[in-house]
């Protein structure tokens, strides 16, 4: 069963979804490309790892409010020490790191093991302040400085865009490639929630066809085959919450199709 919408679903966003849809857009993505680049290049999967401590780390195994909520209850604690000494132990949480790993791929050269391109999902990791975007920022300055050509993908509305310069407005979603031998400019395709998800190419060695990647016709599989339409309750409002213009349109796509 496809998705209900032209283009990307807003549903999908949520982040108790997000993670698995991250992992399977990667490996379609993989899966897509390879008949498309043999036999010169090949498509790996790999991993970036990192770990979130201090004041934003996750309680391992315990949802966000559980993690503020037990920082209340320590803080109400201790400021109750001052009129009241207790003996008995209370109880609490202690905030714990939290290994983060995120998928991306390479496409390399067969003979050489060369890097030619690289192409990132975005995580929400990657667009909230912390030790996430540091890391992936870190790592795109690296690579924007190199002769490796570049794909990111975001199809997250929440949190802060990646940095850009041009004469371009603001957008739900974004797709940046670019080019190694074009740099510092790069193609930004701005798409928001009522558009289509624009088909782009994938840039390889010079004079070389790239081969294009349609990210609608990925969704929909993963949509399918994920059992998202048995997943997602459609008579609530998606979650990061839209705006009441865009609201009406999701509600009339749904209505539509009898899912509201």
């Amino acid at each position: 069963m496809p998705s209900p919408f032209p283009g990307m679903n807003p549903y999908l966003e949520h982040p108790s979804l997000w993670a698995g849809i991250h992992h399977r857009l990667i490996t379609a993505i993989a899966n897509d490309l390879a008949p498309k680049l043999r036999p010169k290049y090949i498509v790996a999967i790999e991993e970036r790892v990192y770990e979130v401590s201090g004041d934003t780390a996750l309680l391992v195994g315990v949802p966000d409010v559980s993690v503020q909520s037990s920082l209340m209850v320590a803080r109400s604690t201790e400021s109750n020490l001052a009129v009241a000494a207790t003996t008995q132990s209370v109880e609490v949480l202690l905030p714990l790191p939290e290994i983060l790993t995120e998928a991306y791929l390479e496409i390399r050269a067969v003979e050489t093991e060369e890097v030619i391109t690289i192409i990132e999902v975005l995580s929400p990791k990657n667009k909230q302040v912390g030790i996430g975007r540091l890391q992936y920022e870190t790592k795109r300055l690296k690579i924007l400085g190199s002769a490796t050509h570049f794909v990111e993908i975001d199809l997250l509305r929440q949190g802060n865009s990646m940095a850009m310069v041009g004469n371009f407005g603001q957008s739900h979603y974004r797709i940046v490639v670019s080019p190694s031998e074009t740099r510092p400019r790069a193609s930004l395709y701005g798409f928001n929630l009522p558009d289509k998800i624009p088909e782009f190419l994938v840039p390889l060695r010079a004079n070389e066809t790239q081969p294009a990647i349609d990210l609608k016709s990925l969704l929909d599989e993963i949509y399918d085959q994920g059992s998202y339409d048995l997943r997602i309750d459609y008579s609530r409002p998606p979650i990061p919450p839209l705006s009441e213009l865009d609201m009406v349109w999701v509600i009339e796509k749904l209505q539509q199709q009898t899912l509201r």
